[in-house]
């Protein structure tokens, strides 16, 4: 007969009640519990999401494209990008990100995923439609004339860098056309507020933006006009000499501009002519640019 430990035994039986008294719980409390526990209705199971082939995510984003479902095409290439990472699909996965989130009018989404396709593969073949894709998710932001042009600067930057970096590329040729309309927009912004200045007779002001759109901006329509402003602007402080050089610039780049027979009337009205200065900064400005030579407006 084997020896009884009373100690074992006591454990024994303690264990038994307890296995017990869980069992009765389970059967007949599991109603209290639940009430008092927020995640009983919750069920946790573990989820295998099979792998969608890289092709057929690609071409169900394609899909979603051609149905103009641009959010839904986006969700398609994020998809691929992320399972199918550091590969030649994610590359493409990318570049469609920055399309589709264009094409549907979410600019700043293109304009994120076009700084990490460039980031990425800067070196690709496809680098140039990244770069046009990016200017264009800011030029298409470009707002009216009255207001901030801060949108306007960052077409500009990144249109003339698709220029600069990709010269031979098939986008060149219409980001030079858009920046031509990009620095129009920043030159009328800066009429507008010169003209504001003029008009208070705030000249120093006036003078600072319409030399603006004279140094930066010559092959804009709004050259003419500033340099006839600028005429306005120095005789009004007195300064004849630089009102004279304004008016001969324009005289000589621009004959037959209503701008031209406006600063030459006002000269007149003083009783002055035109004539260059070679030494103002007006002279010097467009020297080189437009053509500037020694010949005056009064020698034509």
């Amino acid at each position: 007969m084997p020896f009884a430990h009373p100690l074992r035994d006591a454990k024994v039986t303690v264990l038994r009640t307890v296995l017990l008294a869980a069992c009765g719980l389970g059967l007949a409390g599991c109603d209290a519990i639940d009430s008092i526990n927020p995640f009983a209705s919750e069920k946790y199971k573990t989820e295998i999401v099979p792998d969608v082939p890289a092709n057929k995510l690609y071409s169900q984003g394609l899909a979603k494209l051609e149905d103009r479902d641009y959010e839904g095409a986006t969700k398609k290439f994020e998809d691929l990008d992320k399972q199918y990472a550091y590969s030649d699909w994610s590359r493409k996965a990318v570049l469609m990100t920055a399309y589709s989130n264009y094409e549907g009018g979410r600019y700043e989404d293109a304009i994120t995923a076009s700084k990490r396709y460039l980031q990425r593969h800067p070196g690709s073949k496809d680098a140039a439609y990244a770069q046009y894709l990016l200017a264009m998710s800011h030029y298409k932001q470009i707002p009216d004339v009255t207001r901030d042009q801060e949108r306007s600067e960052k077409a500009l930057v990144a249109l003339t860098e698709l220029v600069q970096r990709y010269p031979t590329s098939e986008y060149a040729p219409d980001a030079k056309a858009k920046i031509q309309i990009t620095r129009d927009q920043l030159a009328g912004k800066e009429m507008e507020i010169g003209r504001y200045y003029l008009e208070r007779r705030n000249f120093p002001a006036a003078i600072n933006r319409f030399r603006d759109v004279v140094s930066k901006y010559q092959t804009t329509r709004h050259v003419e006009e500033a340099l006839e402003r600028l005429a306005e602007a120095y005789m009004a402080l007195g300064i004849t000499g630089e009102a004279q050089t304004a008016a001969a610039v324009l005289g000589h780049n621009f004959p037959d501009s209503p701008w031209y027979k406006d600063a030459y009337n006002l000269l007149q009205s003083g009783g002055l002519q035109p004539r260059e200065e070679k030494a103002s900064w007006i002279s010097k400005a467009f020297r080189g640019v437009i053509g500037m030579d020694t010949r005056t407006a009064e020698a034509q």
